[in-house]
């Protein structure tokens, strides 16, 4: 069964969000796990693109653009994927940014949702968790 952690920050600030899923990426990249970074809105995947290029000096994190269209069922050397669409089955760990809960979270082992204090996003995870929990997912919580 898929755990889900929930990552509350305390600000509202776009960037404070995006860095600590880098962090996030860059952690589960280093311990050799598949990470597929899930958005509705492509300019969130964009912007996240240029962050994990720059979001701290001597970081690196292999990664790429995949747009919803291309190919679910195609393995990929790149160990972050940044899509709308659907992960291959290559991946086990997802990262999602999105306001709703993505269809196929449970085809991975982990799902990481990163939480602020912006009403939308903060409204839109409580409902995310609610979802989770009467499900009966293994859920984990921290605020940071």
């Amino acid at each position: 069964m898929t755990r889900v952690d929930f990552y509350v920050l305390p600000g509202t600030e776009i960037d404070a969000r995006l860095a600590f899923v880098c962090r996030l990426a860059e952690k589960a990249q280093e311990r050799g796990q598949t990470v597929f970074v899930h958005a509705d809105e492509p300019s969130l995947l964009a912007r996240l693109d240029d962050v994990l290029w720059t979001f701290r000096p001597t970081a690196f994190v292999p990664h790429r653009l995949v747009s919803a269209d291309e190919m679910t069922s195609t393995q990929s050397a790149d160990p972050v994927h940044l899509s709308a669409g659907e992960p291959g089955p290559d991946r086990q760990v997802l990262i999602n940014l999105a306001l709703e809960v993505p269809a196929f979270f449970s085809r991975l082992e982990r799902t990481l949702e990163v939480v602020d204090q912006d009403p939308a996003v903060r409204d839109a995870g409580r409902e995310r968790y609610r979802f989770y929990q009467r499900r009966g997912y293994p859920l984990g919580h921290h605020r940071l």
